[in-house]
């Protein structure tokens, strides 16, 4: 039996501070992180920051910083939030780091030599908040503003020479591979978004940009930068030392277990992350699971809406344990999930305080009045983890997982 388990969280953009959305992602990987190991399993756990983009830059330029050092401090930021989450990774991946940009010049070598890429002119609607391309139907006008019907971010019409890569010969194959691996996207209303995307036809999709310069170079023309999906996705094996596939990392742990992401990035990691991977003969991820969003209100949490909590000054009021109880609890895995300081507070008052604190206030005073002074050591065996793996709560997770 396979014993080794590779999971990893979205890595985050790092064009501001981290939010509530950012944490909740970290938490729940570094939960089933954590389950597995205690099933007995070699675990490797990996988060980081996505650092390149028009997004990135312009950001930088608002500050007067060098895009570099920018990321520098805000990357910064992301590893400490991990180490305040108490997050078991096993790896923080950055995409300006040598070891990444050297496995996605691969990728786009190798790319470029089974001719999936070819030099053209891209015209159409561009998010810089989304560092994604939308089609015609993807967007509409709202108070006089061209706006993405899937996201919500402000578009601009985008005209330059670019090269593509040809989606487009991939749609029957992502199918067929959907058909023969039914809980590769889920839950089931992810699959579905997936496969009626797919159904409707895929265009060959834009993968560079000549526009600005904060990015990975092609490496057979300077004058392009690898967009940044096609970048940021290539962490997920760089992590392992690819190109190196006779690297022990690689080999113990591709293809990955688990991608956890948010619902929004569905479309990059179900639809062109498979492809590339599939034109560049790589084996598949086993799963890709999208989330749902942490909510304030009624609408999702971003920087632009100014309706972030933020993590850091939960976790100073009320203490990590806490809030990481309180994110799993509050928020039905694969759900949307509504969160306020008030439920929050109830949440301690109510689960934490009363009930857990009542009964390991009973269990220490029975055991005071009636038990020796000596605490008997445990140590569980197989019959333990059996009784343990019956659980109720715990079962959700395997059948999640397995």
């Amino acid at each position: 039996m396979d014993k080794n388990f590779f999971i990893t969280t979205p890595i985050y953009y790092p064009s501001g501070n981290p939010h509530m959305g950012h944490a909740y992602s970290s938490i729940i990987a570094d939960v089933i992180a954590r389950f597995k190991r205690l099933d007995g399993y070699n675990v490797e756990f990996l988060t980081g920051t996505d650092e390149h983009g028009l997004k990135i830059q312009r950001a930088a330029e608002e500050k007067g910083l060098d895009p570099k050092k920018f990321c520098d401090e805000l990357s910064k930021t992301f590893r400490n939030l991990s180490k305040t989450l108490n997050l078991s990774n096993t790896d923080f991946i950055r995409t300006t780091e040598d070891r990444h940009i050297k496995s996605v010049q691969n990728l786009w070598k190798i790319l470029e030599k089974k001719n999936q890429i070819y030099l053209s002119k891209y015209s159409g609607w561009y998010s810089v908040s989304d560092e994604a391309f939308y089609s015609e139907d993807e967007i509409k006008e709202e108070n006089g503003v061209n706006i993405s019907t899937i996201s919500g971010s402000k578009v601009e019409w985008v005209e330059e020479e670019s090269y593509f890569f040809k989606l487009s010969e991939w749609e029957n194959k992502l199918l067929k591979f959907y058909e023969e691996n039914p809980k590769f996207i889920l839950p089931d209303t992810r699959r579905n978004e997936v496969l009626s995307f797919v159904k409707s036809g895929l265009k060959d999709l834009s993968v560079s940009r000549k526009s600005f310069s904060w990015g990975i170079k092609v490496p057979s023309n300077k004058d392009h930068v690898i967009y940044v999906w096609l970048d940021a996705l290539t962490n997920y094996i760089s992590a392992l030392n690819y190109p190196n596939t006779e690297d022990k990392l690689y080999k113990s742990y591709w293809p990955a277990n688990l991608h956890l992401i948010g619902k929004d990035i569905l479309r990059f990691h179900a639809v062109y992350w498979p492809a590339f991977l599939m034109a560049a003969n790589i084996p598949l991820p086993k799963r890709v699971y999208g989330h749902g969003w942490i909510l304030s209100g009624d609408e999702k949490m971003s920087k632009s809406k100014g309706n972030i909590l933020d993590p850091l000054e939960i976790i100073d009021k009320y203490g990590l344990d806490p809030l990481r109880y309180y994110l799993l609890k509050e928020v039905s895995f694969g759900n949307d999930g509504n969160i306020s300081k008030d439920k929050l507070e109830n949440c301690i008052n109510s689960d934490l305080a009363n009930n857990y604190g009542n009964l390991c206030q009973r269990i220490l005073s029975f055991a005071e009045k009636n038990c020796s002074s000596e605490v008997p050591i445990h140590e569980f065996n197989n019959d333990d983890l059996t009784i343990l793996n019956s659980m109720n709560d715990l079962n959700k997770i395997r059948s999640f997982i397995d």
